[in-house]
């Protein structure tokens, strides 16, 4: 029984572990302008936030095609017993809903299953690598899907911004929005529920928002898998995980990039945590 686990590239994931555990990704685009390009694929993280910082044109996102979708379904349903597609909220993109479209589009092949993961960024990611985990092991598609329900809602994550600029150019500020107003030079510190941005708080310095997320990280119980995500701070995410070090195997604790997408609504500066606890029995 063959699994393959398809995801879309708000993830996260770094490129070494798609490998390993034979993620396929579906990306989305990014378009400044009239150019548009395929996020990862075309433009690399380095030159979209270069961009990003100094190119006039401020970059908007669109979702993948429901063809994008069928293509990666009839090819990988040639090789596989069931295909798991998760993938960011409905309420932030219509990626999920190209990604069903996409499905009813495929006439012939294995069994698909479509899920909103509730999460974005590596949220999304350690729900994409615990699925896999499980298909790489030899899980059947009831299997990994029962992996993937008992992901969802434990699996957290956390962000540190430093302005809400970004979130309320591209409209997916949500209810985020009630930070607006605030002091000058609070740090927003948001989180997603029910595939929203919520505030999760406000501080008043860079280190203390990272003290926030240590923190959020050291109060969760059972942690099965654990995340550090930066955009243009490598060397902030480093030290943050060094620091994590203390409450989890450092040695597993995944370090990943911010992609372009997201960066459109993040801007730069963006750190955050995300981890996964182990479900009930």
């Amino acid at each position: 029984m063959t699994v393959k686990i398809v995801t879309d590239s708000s993830a996260d994931l770094p490129a070494q572990l798609v490998q390993e555990l034979g993620i396929t990704i579906v990306p989305l685009y990014v378009r400044f302008g009239e150019k548009v390009y395929r996020d990862r694929v075309d433009i690399s993280e380095d030159e979209f936030y270069q961009r990003l910082l100094h190119d006039p044109v401020h970059p908007s996102t669109i979702q993948p095609t429901p063809q994008d979708f069928a293509n990666v379904y009839q090819k990988l349903s040639s090789e596989a017993d069931g295909i798991v597609s998760i993938h960011l909220p409905a309420k932030l993109s219509g990626t999920c809903n190209a990604a069903l479209q996409g499905k009813e589009m495929i006439e012939k092949g294995c069994p698909i299953e479509v899920v909103d993961s509730q999460e974005t960024s590596m949220g999304l990611g350690l729900i994409d690598i615990a699925a896999a985990t499980v298909a790489k092991a030899g899980g059947d598609l009831p299997a990994v899907m029962e992996e993937v329900k008992q992901a969802i809602p434990n699996t957290h994550l956390l962000f540190l911004l430093d302005t809400l600029e970004y979130l309320l150019r591209g409209g997916r500020i949500g209810k985020a929005k009630a930070l607006l107003g605030q002091i000058l030079n609070v740090k927003p510190v948001l989180t997603l529920k029910e595939g929203e941005v919520v505030p999760a708080g406000q501080v008043r310095s860079r280190t203390k928002g990272i003290d926030r997320l240590f923190d959020f990280a050291k109060s969760a119980s059972n942690i099965q898998d654990l995340a550090v995500v930066y955009n243009t701070t490598p060397d902030e995410a480093q030290a943050l995980r060094e620091r994590m070090g203390t409450i989890f195997a450092r040695e597993q604790i995944k370090l990943s990039r911010v992609g372009p997408m997201l960066g459109v609504h993040t801007g730069p500066g963006a750190l955050a945590v995300a981890f996964r606890e182990k479900g009930a029995v």
